[in-house]
């Protein structure tokens, strides 16, 4: 395995570790997502590079359109939570109630 590939999966596992454990505010877990995010795009990136094909993917780009989609959307939803529950805390939020 090479040192890029090790530190590729390490950042993945790091960042949904951090998504698993460390739920208290929505903002750590946008956070987290946003760099599993960002260490696939760079992976996908990398990948026809060290593949020594001369086609680009369109794979990568689509991926960052939908990752700044999903940063948008958790933005909204953090200051529509922020609005309505007071904080950002994910213990306050419950999806059967409106």
């Amino acid at each position: 395995m090479l040192l890029h590939h090790w530190y590729f999966y390490s950042t993945f596992a790091l960042s949904s570790l951090g998504l698993a454990f460390h739920r208290t505010h929505l903002v750590s877990a946008l956070l987290c997502l946003e760099n599993m995010m960002l260490s696939m795009y760079i992976a996908l990136s990398i990948w026809p590079v060290e593949n020594q094909t001369m086609t680009s993917t369109l794979l990568p780009v689509l991926m960052l359109a939908f990752s700044a989609c999903e940063a948008g959307t958790g933005l909204a939803t953090l200051v529509a939570s922020a609005r309505t529950h007071g904080s950002d805390h994910l213990h306050n939020l419950n999806l059967l109630q409106c």
